[in-house]
C-alpha cells in the first residue's frame, strides 16, 4: 500500500509519461522536407541576380582597360571611387569593373585554369590576362559590385562560396561556349573585372561577358 506522500508523486509521474505518449516529435522544416526553412544556395543566387542586376551594373561602371589599369598604378582610390566599389571592407583591396578590347597574343588551354593573354594597346604585347575557365581563381566579379556586402552573408564560408558561384556562372553560361583553338590573332572583348596584383603578373580579368572574334 502506498502512504499518503507517496501517492501524489506516483499519480504526477504517471501524468507525465502520458503527456509524453500523446507528443509526437515533428523533424524540423527545411527545404528538403517541404517547410518554410531554406538552405543556403549561392548558385540560385547569383543566377537570381546575374542578368538582372549583376550584367546591368557592370555595364553602367565599366571603364576601358587600359585607362583604368593607369589610373589605378598613380592614384587607386581615385580609380576605386570611378571604376572600383567603395562599400569594399576597408581591408579589402579595390576591383575595377573594366572592358577590355584587343587582339589575343598567346593563349594556355591545356590547363582547366584556361587564359588567353591580350593586348589591348596595339604595341604586340600583352596587358591583361583574362579567365577563360573552367577553373578560375578570386572573387573579382563579386568583389565589383557594390550591392553585395560581407555583412548580408551568415559567415566568411558562405561569402566565399558565393563568390565562386559568380565564377562557375560566367564559366557555365558564357565562357565554357567560347572557341579553344588557334585563339592568338583573334579580337577579344570583354567585360568584367579584376583587382590589382604586386605588378609582377598580367593583370588577372574575370570576364562576365566575352567576345572572341573569327580567326584572322
Amino acid at each position: 500500500m502506498f502512504n499518503t506522500l507517496t501517492r501524489p508523486i506516483l499519480v504526477s509521474f504517471l501524468a507525465a509519461i502520458v503527456s509524453l505518449t500523446a507528443c509526437k516529435i515533428l523533424p524540423t522544416p527545411s527545404a528538403e522536407n517541404g517547410g518554410t526553412g531554406s538552405a543556403f544556395n549561392p548558385d540560385k543566387m547569383v543566377e537570381d541576380i546575374w542578368a538582372a542586376k549583376a550584367i546591368p551594373y557592370l555595364q553602367q561602371k565599366a571603364g576601358p582597360f587600359p585607362e583604368v589599369h593607369a589610373l589605378a598604378k598613380t592614384d587607386p582610390a581615385a580609380a576605386g571611387a570611378k571604376y572600383g566599389n567603395p562599400k569594399k571592407q576597408a581591408n579589402s583591396p579595390w576591383t575595377f569593373a573594366v572592358r577590355l578590347g584587343g587582339k589575343v597574343v598567346a593563349a594556355n588551354t591545356q590547363s582547366r585554369a584556361a587564359t588567353m593573354d591580350v593586348d589591348a594597346d596595339g604595341d604586340g604585347k600583352a596587358d591583361a590576362r583574362v579567365q577563360i575557365g573552367p577553373a578560375m581563381r578570386g572573387t573579382a566579379l563579386r568583389d565589383s559590385l557594390d550591392f553585395i556586402q560581407f555583412n548580408d552573408f551568415t559567415n566568411q564560408i558562405d561569402f566565399a562560396q558565393f563568390g565562386k558561384a559568380f565564377n562557375a556562372y560566367a564559366d557555365k553560361t558564357v565562357l565554357s561556349k567560347l572557341p579553344r583553338e588557334a585563339l592568338e590573332g583573334r579580337s577579344v572583348k570583354i567585360l568584367g573585372a579584376y583587382t590589382p596584383g604586386s605588378g609582377q603578373d598580367l593583370p588577372l580579368v574575370t570576364p562576365a561577358e566575352a567576345e572572341i572574334g573569327p580567326k584572322p
